[in-house]
């Protein structure tokens, strides 16, 4: 299993501080990197992956630092938000050129198992300059899946991909992670995040805002009401109810059923079952209706 690791990590252009002082461990799984442009996503990914030195602070990979240490490709790939390939060659050609660099001893079986891996045999003998984004996308993740890497780093993979593309990338990023794999992956569309990883590390302006399991992250966040979709047998008596319970600070009556507003998340959930048993009302739902990851970032970046 192995974990990559910052530790008070900052990396700075002249004046310019891109990041500040950020320390996070990433250990096996799949993990979410977010934050909106500028905020520093691609900096920490390229210093994880050895192409920058923090100005400060330490990047290990099992506890080797990734500055000017090759061997940690062994154990490492990277997809980089920028496309570097060459066209005139073939997405077969390419990740073979990818196995021969890794020195593996049987780069050709290595080659058509990262293509199998994507879903780009078929097409692997065409020119990549042929290829739709999105196949180019999965050409470059063949090549650094090629040597089957314990870290895999990957900044917006899911760029230019259809949606069939999507969800089958997505679930390979599930396999791997549960493989025991260390991914880490950037991307803008909260979706992507959301449908990949619960788990996430989110940077504003170049700081950590938050790190963890994006749903506990949410229950944290005391000094905003927890918003929750309640139905029941009889919603206006149970709303009548609730107006009385500490924790409950409004309660809103629709056709659809009632929006309750908690300043307690705990303490309106224990609450409530006790509260509609008194009141002989059956609950029929109860969804926390912020708790996506789209409202904890918009929490965030307003913080």
């Amino acid at each position: 299993m192995t974990t990559v690791d910052l530790q008070n990590v900052s990396r700075w252009y002249g004046n310019v501080v891109a990041v500040n002082d950020i320390s996070m461990t990433l250990d096996p799984g799949v993990t979410g990197l977010l934050g909106p442009n500028g905020a520093g996503k691609t900096t920490v990914l390229h210093m994880m992956a050895g192409f920058l030195a923090p100005s400060r602070g330490t990047v290990t990979v099992d506890g080797t630092p990734t500055w000017r240490n090759p061997a940690v490709y062994r154990q490492l790939g990277l997809v980089a938000e920028r496309e570097a390939v060459h066209g005139f060659l073939t997405a077969r050609e390419f990740v073979h050129a990818s196995a021969k660099m890794q020195k593996l001893p049987d780069p050709k079986a290595a080659t058509e198992w990262a293509l199998n891996m994507v879903e780009m045999a078929p097409a692997a003998d065409r020119r990549i300059e042929t290829y739709s984004k999105g196949m180019r996308q999965r050409t470059r993740v063949a090549a650094a899946l090629v040597h089957n890497p314990q870290v895999l780093l990957l900044d917006e993979p899911f760029n230019g991909m259809d949606p069939r593309q999507r969800m089958h990338m997505m679930g390979l990023l599930h396999e791997l992670g549960d493989r025991g794999h260390t991914i880490l992956f950037s991307s803008h569309i909260l979706e992507e995040v959301e449908q990949v990883s619960g788990t996430v590390q989110v940077i504003v302006a170049g700081r950590l805002a938050a790190s963890g399991d994006y749903r506990k992250i949410r229950r944290l966040m005391t000094n905003r009401p927890h918003v929750f979709a309640v139905q029941s047998s009889d919603d206006r008596r149970l709303a009548v109810a609730l107006i009385g319970e500490k924790s409950v600070t409004g309660v809103e009556i629709e056709a659809t059923g009632m929006t309750v507003r908690a300043g307690d998340y705990g303490s309106f959930t224990r609450a409530l079952p006790r509260i509609a048993l008194d009141q002989g009302i059956r609950l029929r739902k109860l969804i926390p209706s912020d708790e996506s990851l789209e409202s904890v970032f918009s929490y965030l970046l307003e913080a």
